[in-house]
C-alpha cells in the first residue's frame, strides 16, 4: 500500500491506456521518479497476476466428493512431514495442498498437491505408492518440487506399511481405489488445483513410479490414456493377480519341505559360483551378469561332496534354487510365474530367503494378499492352501480391479502419450522377465511400438535401484553423473516435448567419498531392449565412454 501511495504523490492523477499498455498521468508524461515507480508497481502486479489465486484461497476451492485439509504456503525451504523421520530441506517456496478424496462413502484418498511459487515450468508429475502403498510418496514430491514441476500424490487410500493388507479386509471399496482410483483421482484433482492456482492448465502431466507404482502406471496408460503424456514405470507388479496368485505354488515348491530350504548364510558361496559362470561372459569381469539370458549356470556344482556346509548345498536345496531361477509352471492350471536372475542372490536375503523359512517378505506379500484381499481369512497360509485353486481364486476375484496387462495401448499412443518401461536384471522382489513378456505382448498387439514405448533392462540392479551395477539413471529425480538431462525421465519429456528421446543414457553408481558425500564410481549406458552393453576392449571398465549398446 505504501507504494502506491508514494507512486501517487509521484504522478497524480494517472489513467490506464489499454491501447499502448502504459500508464501515464492525465496531461502529461511521468516524471523519472514517477517512471521508476510505476515500473516496480506493474512489475509487482504482473509476479502477483501469475497466479489465478493465493495460496490460502485453495481451502474454500469445490471439488467433487473432495475436502481440502490444508493450502498454506511454504517459504521456510523445509517441511516436516512426521517427527520420525527427517525434515525434507532446500525446497524452494510452494503452495502445499492437502486433501481427502471420497468418491465412496467408503473411501478415504489422502493426497497432497506442491505448487511451486515462482519458476513453475508448466508441467505436472505424478508420483506413485509402493507395495500395498498406505503414505504418499514425499521423496519424489520433494525431488521434482525442486526442479520447478508441480507434484501430486496418494496414499492410494489408506494409511499404513507398505507390506500391511489389513486395511483392505471386508472393504471392497479400499481394494478399488487401491488399484485404479485414487491415481486417476488425485491427477484429476491436481489438475483442477493447478488451474485454480495459476489460472491456467499445465502444458504437459508426467508419471514417474516403480513397483506398485510402475502398476499405477500401466493402469494410467491403460485405463486412463489421457491422464498423462509421459510414463515411465519401473518394475511394474503389473501382472498382481497372477503373480501373486503363483506364489502360492513358489512358497509350497521352495519351503514346504524343511530339508529344501537353505539360509541365507549359503548366498555368497551361491553368488560366487553364478557369477564364476556369468560374469565375465560380456569380456569384463565386474560382479554383473550383463545379459542373463545368456547365463546359463547349473548350480549342481554346489552339491555337497560331504557333510552339508555353508559354501555347498544338499540335492533338496538344488532342487530350491533352481526353482528360484526357472521360476514355477503347471501347464494344466495355466499357472505361470518367471523366475529370478544369476549373479546378486546375496540380494535374495529379505525378499527370497528371509532369516527362516516364514520369515521372507514375498511371504508376507502373498498370506497378506490372499487373507485380506482375496479369501477374508485372517488364518489363511500360502503353506497349507491349495496353490491351483488359490491361483483360481485370485484371478477371479482380483484381475479386474488390481492388474495392469492389457497389451492394447492404442488410446494411450493415439494421445500422443510415450511409455518408457525400466526393470532391474537383478530385481529380487519382481521378476525382470515379467516386463519383458509385457513389452513383448505389447509388440505383438500393435506391431510397430517405436513411436511411443521403449523398455530398458539395467543390468546389476536390484527392485528399482541399488544392487552391484549403476542403478541412478534419472527415475524418480536421481540423477546420473552427467547430470539430469541424460537420465530416463528427462528422455521421457524430450520425447514427449520435442519428438525423440535421448539416446544417450548414462547409469551411475555412487559410492561414498570424502566427509560423506556420493563419490562416482561407475558410470555405463544403459542400453533400450533388445540392445546390450558391448564393451570396447580397452579402457577403464568403470567409464560408461568404453561401452556401446549393441544387439546381442
Amino acid at each position: 500500500m505504501s507504494l502506491i501511495i508514494l507512486c501517487w504523490h509521484a504522478a497524480k492523477p494517472i489513467w490506464f491506456n489499454p491501447l499502448d499498455n502504459v500508464v501515464v498521468p492525465q496531461g502529461g508524461r511521468l516524471n523519472r521518479h514517477a517512471r521508476v515507480c510505476w515500473f516496480v508497481l506493474f512489475f509487482i502486479t504482473c509476479a502477483v497476476s501469475l497466479h489465478g489465486a493465493d495460496c490460502a484461497s485453495l481451502k474454500s476451492l469445490k471439488l467433487e466428493n473432495t475436502t481440502i485439509t490444508l493450502a498454506e504456503s511454504v517459504t521456510s525451504g523445509t517441511v516436516t512431514i512426521m517427527e520420525s523421520r527427517p525434515s525434507f530441506t532446500g525446497l524452494p517456496s510452494f503452495c502445499r495442498v492437502t486433501g481427502i478424496l471420497r468418491p465412496t462413502s467408503d473411501s478415504s484418498i489422502h493426497f497432497e498437491i506442491w505448487l511451486p511459487a515462482q519458476s513453475w515450468n508448466g508441467r505436472l508429475l505424478g508420483a506413485g505408492n509402493g507395495g500395498f502403498a498406505g503414505s504418499i510418496g514425499y521423496d519424489e514430491l520433494s525431488a521434482y518440487l525442486k526442479r520447478n514441476f508441480a507434484v501430486a500424490g496418494s496414499d492410494a487410500g489408506h494409511q499404513g506399511n507398505a507390506t500391511d493388507a489389513t486395511w483392505a479386509y471386508q472393504h471392497p471399496e479400499k481394494v478399488k481405489d487401491f488399484g485404479w482410483r485414487a491415481v486417476h483421482l488425485t491427477r484429476l484433482a491436481a489438475g483442477e488445483i493447478i488451474s485454480a492456482y495459476y489460472g491456467k492448465h499445465e502444458n504437459k502431466a508426467y508419471f514417474d513410479s516403480c513397483s506398485d507404482g510402475g502398476r499405477e502406471a500401466l493402469v494410467e496408460a491403460q485405463r486412463f490414456p489421457t491422464d498423462y503424456d509421459g510414463i515411465l514405470a519401473g518394475a511394474p507388479a503389473n501382472a498382481w493377480s497372477s503373480m501373486v496368485g503363483a506364489g502360492v505354488m513358489v512358497i509350497q515348491t521352495r519351503q514346504s519341505d524343511p530339508r529344501s530350504y537353505f539360509s541365507d548364510l549359503k548366498l555368497p558361496a551361491i553368488q560366487k559360483a553364478s557369477l564364476a559362470a556369468c560374469d565375465a561372459l560380456d569380456g569384463v569381469k565386474d560382479g554383473i551378469v550383463n545379459d542373463p539370458a545368456k547365463c546359463h549356470f547349473d548350480p549342481q556344482v554346489l552339491l555337497c561332496k560331504g557333510e552339508e556346509a555353508s559354501d555347498c548345498l544338499t540335492q533338496p536345496q538344488i532342487a530350491t534354487l533352481n526353482s528360484i531361477y526357472s521360476g514355477v509352471r503347471n501347464d494344466s492350471a495355466k499357472i505361470s510365474y518367471p523366475g529370478f536372475t544369476a549373479g546378486d542372490e546375496m540380494g535374495w536375503r529379505e525378499w527370497v530367503i528371509g532369516q527362516d523359512p516364514t520369515s521372507a517378505s514375498g511371504l508376507h506379500y502373498i498370506d497378506n494378499y490372499f487373507r485380506y484381499m482375496v479369501t477374508g481369512d485372517p488364518k489363511w497360509s500360502a503353506l497349507t492352501a491349495d496353490p491351483v485353486a488359490s491361483y483360481r481364486q485370485s484371478r477371479e476375484k482380483e484381475a479386474a480391479d488390481l492388474d495392469a496387462t492389457d497389451p492394447d495401448l492404442g488410446k494411450f499412443s493415439a494421445h500422443g502419450g510415450k511409455l518408457i518401461l525400466y526393470h532391474g536384471w537383478n530385481d529380487q522382489a519382481i521378476s525382470p522377465w515379467n516386463t519383458v513378456e509385457y513389452f513383448k505382448s505389447v509388440q505383438q498387439k500393435m506391431g510397430d511400438t517405436d513411436s511411443f514405448l521403449r523398455l530398458y533392462m539395467a543390468p546389476g540392479v536390484e527392485h528399482c535401484a541399488g544392487g552391484p551395477g549403476p542403478s541412478f539413471f534419472g527415475q524418480f529425480g536421481l540423477q546420473t553423473a552427467k547430470g539430469p538431462t541424460y537420465g530416463l525421465f528427462d528422455s521421457l519429456v524430450n520425447w514427449v516435448e520435442k519428438g525423440s528421446p535421448e539416446e544417450n543414457i548414462t547409469a551411475t553408481k555412487y559410492g561414498q567419498g570424502e566427509n560423506g558425500a556420493p563419490k562416482v564410481v561407475m558410470t555405463r549406458p544403459l542400453c533400450a531392449y533388445p540392445n546390450v552393453l558391448k564393451y570396447s576392449g580397452s579402457g577403464d571398465t568403470n567409464d560408461a565412454a568404453n561401452f556401446t549398446c549393441a544387439t546381442p
